[in-house]
């Protein structure tokens, strides 16, 4: 464990900064389960991210669910941007969901606190789909990175990596 010039230890800092939250990699099954209990997105970005938000979260909290897309992604031809989650989650697009989106994120939407262990534990009621991984990440470096890359790395990979420690 390091430690900056202020005395801060890199885990501290991250803890400092950190949002709970938890990860799954994507399957057919998983984009379904999220179609069928959340429904289409409440968003969806050119850049190929779908946004839900869920009122019902642990104790009142609001969870925003962000399906993250794979680097360099290109909305497939002849698509909407609306179009792309509910066409390709409910196989009317016959595309492999894996070569959109590396992973879905769930975490409290309005930065309200939320112990990770608890998120945990209802989204996995929420959807039945046990968390690749789970725990603390620091969200805004992981957007630096992925904004500084040109929209060139996964951002599901670095919350993996980060969660992993």
């Amino acid at each position: 464990m390091s430690t900056d010039d202020e005395g801060i230890s890199d885990d501290d800092r991250i803890a400092l900064d950190s949002v709970p939250c938890c990860v799954w990699l994507t399957s057919p099954e998983l984009l379904a389960a999220v179609l069928a209990t959340l429904g289409d997105p409440v968003d969806s970005y050119v850049n190929g991210s779908q946004v839900w938000i869920d009122g019902d979260g642990p104790g009142g909290v609001a969870i925003e669910w962000r399906l993250h897309p794979v680097s360099g992604f290109e909305r497939p031809a002849g698509m909407a941007t609306a179009s792309v989650f509910p066409d390709v989650a409910s196989g009317i697009a016959d595309l492999d969901p894996s070569e959109l989106w590396d992973g879905l994120e769930a975490f409290p939407a309005y930065h309200e606190p939320l112990e990770p262990d608890m998120l945990r534990i209802w989204a996995l009621a929420r959807i039945r789909f046990e968390p690749t991984a789970s725990g603390r990440a620091d969200h805004d470096a992981i957007a630096d990175r992925w904004e500084r890359s040109g929209r060139n790395t996964s951002i599901v990979s670095d919350l993996i990596a980060e969660l992993g420690r």
